[in-house]
C-alpha cells in the first residue's frame, strides 16, 4: 500500500476525484452489520461515536437519524469527506468532520464510547502499524467502549483498489487488539458490490477492558 501518510492521501484523494461514490467497491447503501454490532455494543443516543475512514460512507447518515449528536468522522481524504457533508447538507454541521491519517492524528483520550472501521485496518499492511493502530483505538475509547471492526475474511480479495490488504478472522482481529480488548462477538458476511460480485468480510466487536 502506500508507504506513508502523504502517499495514502494521494492515493484516495484521486480516487473520490475520480469515481463516483456508488460505484466504488466497498459501498453499501446502509452498512447493515455494522449498525446491528454497534447495538449489540449497548449504542444510544448519548455515545460518543467515531467513524474511521468513513469517507463518503453512509454510516453517517443512519447515526443522525438514530438521534446520535456525538458523531465524528475522520478519513485521510478531504474529498471522500467533502461527497459526505454534500449529501448531508444542513445535517453536517452535526458532525465532527477529521480530515487525516488516523496513525497521526491526535484523539483524546478515552474521548469515545464507539470505534468503527470497516476496512481502513486492513490496507496496513506493515505489521508494525497495525499494532499502532490498536494501542490508538485503545487509548482513544474509554473503558468498557467498544471498537467494530470490519475488513476482508482469510477467503477475500487479496487487494482492494489496486492496494494489497491483509485478509484477518475475526479472532485474528481479537488478537491483534488484545490484551486491551475482548472480542464479544464476530460475524462474517458476503458483500455484493455494485458489479455483483462478492467479498467476503469479517467483522469483531470488542470491549475496551
Amino acid at each position: 500500500m502506500p508507504t506513508d501518510s502523504s502517499d495514502r492521501h494521494a492515493h484516495w484523494q484521486n480516487i473520490y476525484r475520480t469515481r463516483r461514490t456508488d460505484s466504488v467497491s466497498w459501498f453499501r447503501p446502509h452498512l447493515e452489520v455494522s449498525l446491528d454490532l454497534l447495538a449489540a455494543g449497548g449504542m444510544s443516543a448519548a455515545s460518543r461515536v467515531i467513524d474511521i475512514g468513513g469517507g463518503a460512507s453512509t454510516l453517517v447518515d443512519d447515526l443522525l437519524a438514530r438521534g446520535l449528536r456525538h458523531v465524528s468522522v475522520l478519513d485521510v481524504s478531504e474529498e471522500a469527506l467533502a461527497h459526505a457533508r454534500q449529501r448531508l447538507a444542513e445535517r453536517a454541521d452535526l458532525v465532527q468532520w477529521l480530515a487525516g491519517d488516523v496513525l497521526e492524528v491526535a484523539l483524546p483520550p478515552g474521548g469515545f464510547d464507539f470505534w468503527h472501521d470497516r476496512a481502513v485496518l486492513h490496507f496496513l499492511t506493515d505489521p508494525a502499524d497495525a499494532t499502532r493502530y490498536a494501542q490508538i483505538s485503545a487509548s482513544a475509547l474509554a473503558r468498557g467502549g467498544y471498537a467494530v471492526i470490519g475488513g476482508f475474511a482469510p477467503d477475500g480479495p487479496e487487494r482492494c483498489s489496486g492496494l494489497p490488504v491483509v485478509r484477518r478472522s475475526a479472532q485474528q482481529i481479537g488478537e491483534l487488539f488484545a490484551p486491551a480488548f475482548a472480542l464479544v462477538q464476530s460475524h462474517a458476511e458476503r458483500h455484493q458490490t455494485p458489479t455483483g460480485a462478492e467479498q467476503s468480510f469479517a467483522y469483531a466487536l470488542l470491549q475496551r477492558r
